[in-house]
């Protein structure tokens, strides 16, 4: 800007705090300039290079949401910085720093905001004879494009592994992702609102909303394993509801089973509940009922019932009490005596 306007925020331009500053000093001016020149530093360039400069993709995002050009400077070449630094930053330090009380960011930023549009930007430049505020609004404020109408939504992109468990982890948070990708490196772009996962060539894979505190688990169940997902999302409360849908022999057993003091039983009743999409409800219902009977109500009970298709067969005849055997009257040796020599029983 020949205008010499300034806008002076402190900080340390690194990451989102450095689309921070653009969005805000945007916003101050009231518009978008078509081309920002900046230094190569890490928070906007990512390979600083004369020939080929790549650009941060959060700063390219950036750059594209609001529609100016970035133009490094070319490495080593402090010249190309124009007067930013030896005019704008040395007037600053001295003008506004100088002799100033050490005090908090923010104070330091609402009085520094103050300054530029008064004592900055009201003198009369040393160089250009011309008051700075004027000159920007009689002159470059129509030049400048408008801004969109919705501000950047500050973004972080970083490269992390989907792990065999199907998660990446994100500023100390855990995102699902496809378990077909497991063991492979994804982008991650986390922003205000929503962490998305895209493969090495940008396709999205996953979009999350962004989780509220550390450790919390933001999970997509077709992100998973079709025999993890069970021992993920049903829990006890989820089991019995389901069991109480199905009828009320199934949730007997169910309730049955998880009333175990002292054995865990919560995998065999999922083992058992599984078996609703092999066989339907009516079927597991009437095996269930089965087993009831029985006075048996135990998983393996049931998947027996149901591999034999028994849950719909007649209850077998009770069995009656057999008759008493027959005895001799007298012993053998009674019997046998005479045969057998003549003996006889005494």
């Amino acid at each position: 800007m020949s205008s010499t306007r300034n806008w002076l925020p402190f900080g340390v331009a690194q990451g989102r705090l450095w689309l921070r500053l653009h969005r805000n000093a945007l916003s101050f001016f009231g518009g978008v300039p078509r081309r920002i020149v900046i230094d190569n530093l890490k928070a906007g360039i990512a390979q600083a290079c004369w020939e080929d400069p790549q650009p941060q993709l959060a700063y390219r995002e950036c750059a594209e949401h609001y529609s100016f050009l970035i133009s490094p400077c070319r490495p080593k070449t402090p010249q190309h910085k124009g007067k930013v630094e030896q005019g704008g930053v040395h007037y600053v330090k001295r003008n506004f720093l100088g002799g100033r009380e050490p005090t908090s960011l923010l104070q330091a930023n609402q009085d520094v905001r103050t300054w530029c549009l008064t004592t900055a930007g009201q003198r009369t430049h040393g160089t250009t004879k011309k008051c700075p505020l004027a000159q920007f609004e009689n002159l470059e404020k129509v030049a400048l494009q408008p801004l969109p109408n919705a501000p950047y939504d500050l973004a972080v992109w970083k490269k992390a592994k989907l792990h065999d468990d199907c998660y990446v982890v994100f500023d100390n948070a855990y995102y699902s992702g496809p378990f077909r990708l497991a063991g492979e490196h994804l982008l991650v772009r986390g922003g205000s609102r929503e962490v998305r996962l895209y493969t090495s060539d940008y396709q999205l894979v996953a979009t999350h909303e962004r989780a509220q505190e550390p450790g919390q688990r933001q999970t997509h169940p077709h992100h998973l394993p079709p025999e993890k997902v069970a021992g993920v999302f049903l829990t006890r409360e989820t089991c019995q509801a389901a069991a109480a849908d199905i009828g009320p022999a199934t949730d007997e057993v169910v309730h049955t089973l998880l009333a175990d003091a002292t054995l865990e039983r919560l995998p065999m009743v999922r083992r058992l509940l599984a078996w609703r999409e092999r066989v339907g409800d009516d079927r597991l219902e009437a095996a269930c009922r089965r087993a009831l009977r029985f006075g048996d109500p135990s998983y393996k009970t049931v998947k027996g019932i149901l591999q034999q298709g028994l849950e719909s067969a007649p209850d077998p005849e009770p069995v009656t009490e057999a008759p008493a055997a027959k005895a001799f009257v007298r012993n053998a040796v009674e019997v046998f005596g005479e045969k057998l020599g003549g003996l006889s029983w005494n």
